[in-house]
């Protein structure tokens, strides 16, 4: 299976895991997910400093800068199969 269903499968499993992750969890596969797809992050960060979920998930997307869309979808990918136990 090519990279981008495997990414896209996962995205969709992702949805339907049989725990809810924890935030730590979560921020890292929004992040995978956004690097993945859009690549290096091209927002502002959040304007208001007490929206603490948007700055977090600001802050994990800012982190992978850098990293490229294939390197972002294997590891989202394999966190997606880990989780999935």
């Amino acid at each position: 299976m090519e990279l981008q269903q495997q990414f896209e499968k996962a995205a969709e499993e992702s949805k339907s895991l049989s725990e809810k992750p924890s935030n730590d969890i979560l921020l890292q596969l929004y992040s995978l997910y956004k690097q993945g797809s859009v690549g290096d992050i091209n927002i502002d960060p959040p304007s208001n400093p007490f929206n603490i979920v948007n700055k977090a998930k600001y802050n994990a997307w800012e982190a992978l800068r850098g990293k490229t869309k294939e390197e972002a979808m294997q590891e989202y990918v394999a966190l997606v199969r880990q989780l999935k136990g």
